[in-house]
């Protein structure tokens, strides 16, 4: 019989579960409030709520991602020595529903302050286009698209949710936090100000991706997004579902098929060269190749020119340029 990814998930979870609390016994078992620097011990699910932890905790905290840079975060299966971490945190940041063995170990942990990003922005469906049935990978937990950090005043709902997390879990350092997570909302309130301005004179409102990840970015701004896969990148799709992809291309005149940082894009290349169209990043920011250089600001502000030239409209002025894109193929 065939063993399917989230069974065995299971089985690795169970595994370095139990593995961890022979760790965590032979070092002695539960841990004090604060790491030995006094800082507070901030456990990380991926890159979005690790950007909001550093961003938001700054000094007071250290922080631990659990997703590599540069890895998948849907496919993260944790080893033993990160279990034992999650237990021993003293908070946690993650989505629920996104990656099932954090789930669990989540779960298993007794840390106090456990802060789910989908308590402050609920997770909804979101179809792969107008009329289309949504498909590709299903989540454990919330039903619903889980890319709610794509959208700048969701993300800066779970921003608020992560400061107070913050000033509860290390009160002598309250006001720092809300100082921080103050800063941080201000800095995404103007980043959704320069996508409204940005697309707002778009010559076109559709955009076809590689990855249903796009769903509550293309609603706040009023596009619609056309998905060759669905929420899991690495999905199949169907003979139907290129041809539907093909259709909607051309009858709203898309230029541009997007792919992505983290995934193969093989699949935008070979649709793009069927339909003689140019390839560009439009990146779900799930990870990030180079945190030295690039941070969840950047990325969208370049996913924002990336947009615009798409989709024909007056550049913003947030000092990014277009990345090249591919040439058109006939």
């Amino acid at each position: 019989m065939m063993i399917g990814r989230r069974t065995r998930s299971s089985i690795a979870i169970a595994a370095t579960a139990l593995t961890a609390s022979l760790v965590l016994t032979a070092c002695g078992g539960s841990s004090s409030a604060q790491s030995a620097d006094g800082k507070l011990k901030v456990v990380a699910s991926f890159y979005p709520m690790e950007y909001l932890a550093q961003q938001i905790g700054k000094d007071h905290v250290a922080v631990t991602d659990l997703t590599a840079a540069g890895v998948e975060p849907h496919d993260l299966e944790l080893t033993a020595k990160q279990v034992a971490t999650v237990q021993k945190s003293d908070a946690i940041i993650y989505l629920k529903g996104l990656q099932p063995t954090v789930d669990q170990a989540v779960g298993q942990s007794s840390a106090k302050y456990k802060i789910d990003a989908t308590a402050a922005s609920p997770l909804v469906d979101h179809h792969l286009d107008e009329g289309a049935e949504a498909d590709g990978h299903q989540h454990d937990g919330p039903a619903g698209d889980p890319h709610i950090w794509l959208d700048p005043t969701r993300y800066a709902a779970i921003a608020k949710s992560v400061g107070d997390g913050f000033a509860k879990a290390d009160p002598a350092h309250a006001d720092d936090y809300r100082k921080n997570t103050d800063d941080l909302v201000g800095r995404l309130t103007t980043l959704d100000q320069e996508f409204r301005d940005g697309l707002k004179d778009a010559k076109s409102r559709t955009f076809v991706t590689s990855h249903a990840a796009f769903g509550y970015l293309a609603d706040h701004y009023g596009l619609t997004q056309v998905a060759i896969n669905g929420v899991d990148p690495e999905s199949e799709p169907t003979p139907a579902r290129l041809a539907d992809v093909q259709k909607a291309a051309k009858d709203n005149g898309v230029t541009t098929i997007f792919f992505e940082t983290l995934v193969s894009p093989k699949l935008a290349d070979t649709v793009a060269k069927d339909l003689g169209l140019k390839t560009a990043v439009l990146d779900p920011l799930e990870g990030v190749k180079d945190p030295g250089k690039d941070d969840y600001l950047s990325v969208m502000k370049q996913n924002l020119a990336n947009l615009q030239t798409a989709l024909g409209a007056t550049p913003a002025a947030t000092g990014t340029t277009p990345t090249a894109t591919g040439t058109p193929t006939s």
